[in-house]
């Protein structure tokens, strides 16, 4: 195992692309789930968490069928969950400190729910415990006024039904403007150009698996540490989906950044880092 060198791992029989940030030894363990399968990748967390490398040793990784990871079937959240736990096994934690953001923090949850006895604490940024985000987002893309959103590529993205690589990046150009509080064109254009395309597994994650995804009946059975962070103006995944999950979990503490979107990592990046370490701090972690 390399420290702070991308590699890859063999995890639960698919090739994952995994890099841990920060020295090993005596360190306790964060991994961390980027979001959007099929067009996320570990550059988000590498960038969001990377700061955290100074107390903790932090994998952040391609899930399987994003970025550089191989795909093999099932992208289900139940395997996207076994792969953390083979990343745990792998690096050779005890216990972990689990975050994830957006879809990430699907799986972060999933994670702690089926693996109770791994997860030492929990961090989660703008995510949702079920499906009705998908009825909110709709609702406040149409009502944008930043941009108009081309209806039919909405209905594509968010149903999973892209037809190929090319027309999920189309698709995922038409949203992006709604993503952040102040609208910034050539961060929009980088990012389209960024974004490494995987479209059968997006359209998994949102024609199979999201129709049915609920965990709210379950939250309450998550008993570690848990902090909950979300923008102000998140439109895919509203303030509202977030007070559901910190109102479920018990002890559950709830951030509002207000000058945020859907990612006050970036957006308000040193009040993120701070109000996570605080709550860190706060955690008795057994090192690995």
């Amino acid at each position: 195992m390399s420290i702070g060198t991308t590699e890859t791992v063999e995890i639960n029989g698919n090739r994952l692309n995994v890099e841990v940030l920060g020295d090993a030894p005596g360190k306790p363990t964060m991994i961390v789930h980027h979001g959007a399968p099929g067009l996320g990748s570990m550059a988000e967390p590498r960038a969001s968490f990377g700061p955290f490398a100074d107390d903790y040793r932090v994998v952040v990784f391609d899930a399987r069928g994003s970025g550089a990871s191989e795909g093999r079937e099932p992208f289900t959240h139940e395997q996207w969950a076994a792969d953390v736990d083979g990343l745990r096994q792998w690096i050779g934690a005890e216990r972990i400190v689990m975050a994830g953001g957006s879809y990430g923090g699907f799986i972060a949850m999933e994670y702690a729910i089926r693996y109770p006895e791994r997860v030492a604490a929990l961090v989660l940024r703008d995510t949702a415990a079920d499906n009705a985000n998908q009825e909110l987002a709709l609702r406040n893309a149409l009502a944008s006024a930043r941009v108009e959103i081309d209806r039919v590529k909405l209905d594509r993205i968010m149903s999973g039904t892209v037809r190929d690589d090319a027309d999920l990046r189309d698709c995922w150009a038409e949203i992006l403007p709604l993503y952040d509080h102040d609208l910034d064109w050539e961060k929009v254009r980088q990012r389209v150009a960024d974004t490494p395309y995987r479209y059968a597994t997006h359209n998994f994650a949102f024609a199979v698996n999201q129709p049915n995804y609920d965990i709210k009946a379950l939250l309450p059975g998550i008993s570690c540490p848990t902090l909950v962070i979300v923008g102000r103006h998140d439109w895919i995944t509203p303030v509202e989906c977030s007070e559901t999950i910190a109102g479920l979990i018990p002890g559950a503490r709830l951030v509002v950044f207000e000058h945020s979107g859907h990612s006050p990592q970036t957006e308000e990046a040193e009040r993120f880092q701070r109000v996570v370490r605080e709550f860190l701090a706060g955690v008795p972690v057994l090192p690995s």
